[in-house]
């Protein structure tokens, strides 16, 4: 069947669901990814340079390369996910391959009787976070669906909800949409589908009461994702005499994110004239941004390396579409199907994350091995939607500087080298970015990996498993229950370098 586009008014962009802190803190976020080099020592980079992933931490790291070089990354992904929903445990699993990182850095020598030694010019591609995952939630709830339809109903007069002589579902739906918004559309949803009824049967009625009653209910909610964010960085470096590095990036970011939603919820409540309830939901995100970074590497004495950079916030412009489905059915095997099969289609938005900072050490045992660290302070509370002269948006930031915090992250890693293999390994910690510290809980990960060195080719393998707490929201209104989930991320990392 044919689907209906439609556009919703730049009045009503902030209404759209999936804006919301959920959404803020997932394109604010960044997954350790790189070379194997740089995962295996946890990312701790920044006083170090001379790996091409170093450069996404501290852009000065191009000028510490002595010669011109490239790299490509592949990695396999796979995260174990333990699930708990009102005291019934589901695992869940899925894995993928992706090709993580690719890039190379030219250097040039300057004048021998020049302070300034080298520059560098670097380009890199780098996969910023991978969303890929899916995890199923079931267990008993005695909070029902219905409260997220009720809580968008009340208000809205009951003229909007009806369909007039020769109006489909898809017309209606669309009307709203383009005139009144994601709330009414929600309501409609409800109406139609014999969740929600009405208080009094008067055009102008705005309350409404469910046809679902206390109880328990038995509900499963699965949701499948699948998207990355990535970035290519614009690198230039130099070296000033024989301790200083500079560097600077401009980067070009791009995101794209696609969530399925496949709500199921049954009763058998004394009253209830609606026993099943399925409600689906499609979100489609594309976006593209820009920052930039600032770096120096200083070399205090021949052990000893500091570092410092600053990545500035992202500015991204967002696309999102949606599509929904609700299906109902009661004890007399009576289905109401409610498909107004319309692809909504949202105003651009923009969202704007926030900065981080790091500094950065390192103790170099001459040719033997070094041992690296890594402070980053990133404040996710400065997470912005814009426009904030929508209401809406100023709504979502006023959660966002109360709901989230600024977080520290640590790394940690070291490496011993063996005439021709390198043996690596690290740890890091990610301190929660939510108040609460339990909506999403602070990360510990550890990694290993080991090199060989060819000549003119290297070759490295890395391990990496991290893991933490999250307690996902159903949704954001009405049912917000949340489901433990218990995520343990863990992958394998190879890359091939060779020179230029």
């Amino acid at each position: 069947m044919k689907k209906i586009f439609i556009i919703l008014s730049i009045l009503l962009a902030g209404s759209v669901q999936a804006q919301n802190i959920t959404d803020a803190y997932r394109y604010s976020s960044e997954e350790l990814n790189g070379t194997a080099r740089f995962q295996a020592l946890s990312g701790a980079f920044g006083a170090l340079g001379g790996d091409l992933s170093a450069i996404t931490v501290n852009p000065a790291s191009s000028a510490v390369f002595l010669n011109s070089f490239g790299t490509m990354t592949l990695s396999h992904r796979s995260t174990n996910k333990s699930v708990n929903y009102f005291g019934t445990g589901t695992t869940n699993e899925n894995s993928d391959f992706n090709f993580n990182q690719a890039g190379g850095v030219l250097v040039f020598d300057t004048r021998s009787d020049s302070p300034w030694r080298k520059f560098s010019l670097g380009l890199n591609y780098s996969q910023t976070n991978n969303f890929d995952d899916a995890f199923l939630a079931t267990g008993t709830s005695q909070t029902s669906i219905d409260q997220y339809f009720l809580n968008y109903a009340n208000g809205i007069p009951l003229d909007l909800l009806q369909t007039r002589e020769d109006e489909s579902i898809s017309d209606l739906y669309s009307y709203l949409g383009e005139n009144e918004g994601y709330a009414a559309q929600q309501a409609f949803l409800g109406y139609q589908g014999y969740v929600i009824d009405q208080a009094e049967d008067s055009p102008d009625n705005t309350e409404y009461n469910s046809f679902i009653s206390p109880g328990n209910f038995n509900q499963e909610y699965r949701s499948v994702a699948t998207g990355l964010n990535g970035k290519f960085s614009f690198n230039f470096g130099t070296q000033f005499k024989d301790f200083l590095y500079l560097g600077a990036n401009l980067n070009t970011h791009f995101l794209n994110y696609d969530r399925t939603t496949r709500f199921r919820e049954n009763n058998s409540n004394s009253g209830s004239a609606t026993n099943q309830v399925i409600f689906n939901n499609n979100l489609s995100t594309t976006g593209d941004g820009f920052s930039f970074q600032l770096g120096a590497i200083a070399k205090v004495s021949d052990r000893f390396r500091v570092g410092a950079s600053y990545h500035s916030p992202t500015w991204f412009n967002i696309v999102e579409e949606a599509t929904q489905y609700l299906e109902t059915n009661n004890e007399a095997n009576e289905r109401v199907v409610v498909d107004p099969n319309v692809l909504n289609l949202y105003p651009d938005y923009n969202l704007k994350t926030p900065g981080k900072i790091t500094g950065s050490l390192a103790v170099l045992f001459g040719t033997k091995g070094l041992i690296s660290f890594d402070y980053s302070y990133k404040d996710y509370s400065a997470t912005e939607f814009r426009p904030t002269d929508d209401p809406e948006f100023d709504f979502q930031n006023g959660l966002i500087s109360e709901e989230l915090q600024a977080a520290s992250t640590f790394r940690l890693g070291g490496e011993y080298r063996i005439n021709n293999w390198s043996l690596r390994g690290g740890y890091r910690f990610e301190q929660s970015p939510y108040a609460n510290e339990s909506t999403i809980g602070d990360l510990t990960g550890y990694s290993g990996g080991i090199g060989y060195d060819f000549g003119s080719m290297k070759l490295d393998l890395a391990y990496t498993n991290a893991n933490y707490e999250e307690n996902a929201r159903l949704y954001e209104t009405g049912l917000t229950n949340t489901a433990n989930i218990d995520r343990d991320l863990s992958k394998v990392i190879l890359s091939l370098s060779f020179g230029l």
